[in-house]
């Protein structure tokens, strides 16, 4: 988080009250209040308001948050902190509701950014709503939203094509290959996470997709934030240039294919990477249903990459 000092918002501590405290706020309700992602002036005067209201803030972490809350000027005893995190969020959900039967004002917050996108705070909301009860957002900060409003994102000849969440992909390496693989085929953009000490391998599994635009955004709204749009194949390139670049948090976007590539050329690319694994036919039919490009001539290119000896024994028929 960016440090400042808890009495400059002393201001917004006033102004949260005189602009939200009008506004009626049910008992017995979840409030899912979003946080910062980085810099700590990202917050609503909502928030600020509501934080002050509940009778208690159930929390990813307990430390983080009452740090978070200090920094605002808004002391709470720690028996006010609920810890609620991705281990036992099941059962400390059952202790939210119990709270709420009796009339309580609960509010909800992960560490950084927007509960239950990419963080704790979805079961909790499903639990809560299966009990009855009420669930009332107050949106704000999200690593998602904040980079693709700086990426540009425009789709051939479908500026509005709008994207998908994927989140955080797989860890092992096979898996995350074969997910990049499937994201090649998504014409719509697609918004990744990732953490800094597997930034690299994913970047080398990005790589496969060729001139395909990444937008990475690193410690997004922190004083070392950095936002860059490369070509995938070039991303591990740009990692290497500075070690400072696989530092910190990361949110990437993978932009939409632009209609200047060529399904020929975009269907070799992905049938080299089918031929490892699977044999031709199975490769082609693959290879054809992702590209767009013919089967007749992906089947020629399979048969000319295992002339050339450009594959292994996979690419048998």
């Amino acid at each position: 988080m960016t440090s400042i000092a808890p009495a400059s918002f002393g201001a917004a501590l006033l102004a949260a009250r005189d602009a939200a405290g009008s506004q009626h706020y049910p008992q017995a309700t979840l409030y899912v209040v979003a946080t910062p992602i980085g810099n700590l002036a990202d917050i609503t005067l909502r928030a600020l308001h509501v934080l002050q209201l509940v009778d208690a803030v159930a929390c990813e972490d307990t430390r983080h948050t009452q740090s978070l809350l200090r920094a605002y000027g808004i002391d709470r005893p720690g028996a006010q902190l609920l810890a609620l995190h991705q281990h036992n969020e099941s059962e400390a959900a059952q202790s939210v509701i119990a709270r709420l039967a009796a009339g309580e004002r609960i509010a909800y917050v992960s560490d950084a950014g927007t509960p239950g996108v990419s963080d704790p705070g979805a079961r909790l909301v499903a639990a809560v709503r299966e009990a009855g009860h009420r669930v009332l957002p107050l949106p704000g900060a999200s690593s998602v939203t904040t980079l693709v409003g700086a990426a540009g994102l425009v789709a051939a000849g479908d500026p509005g094509s709008g994207f998908v969440f994927a989140g955080f992909l797989a860890s092992k390496a096979g898996e995350r290959d074969a997910a990049v693989l499937r994201l090649a085929d998504e014409p719509r953009s697609v918004v990744l996470l990732e953490a800094p000490h597997r930034i690299e391998a994913l970047a080398r599994s990005l790589a496969s997709l060729g001139e395909r635009k990444v937008t990475v955004g690193r410690e997004l709204t922190k004083q070392f934030e950095e936002i860059a749009t490369v070509a995938a194949a070039a991303l591990p390139d740009w990692f290497a240039a500075s070690r400072d670049r696989t530092r910190g948090e990361f949110a990437l976007v993978l932009h939409p294919r632009s209609a200047a590539v060529d399904d020929g050329a975009e269907g070799e690319r992905v049938l080299r990477l089918l031929l490892a694994e699977l044999p031709v036919k199975s490769a082609v039919r693959v290879a054809a249903e992702i590209s767009g490009a013919p089967r007749n001539a992906l089947y020629e290119a399979a048969l000319r990459l295992r002339k050339d000896g450009d594959g292994d024994e996979a690419v048998a028929p």
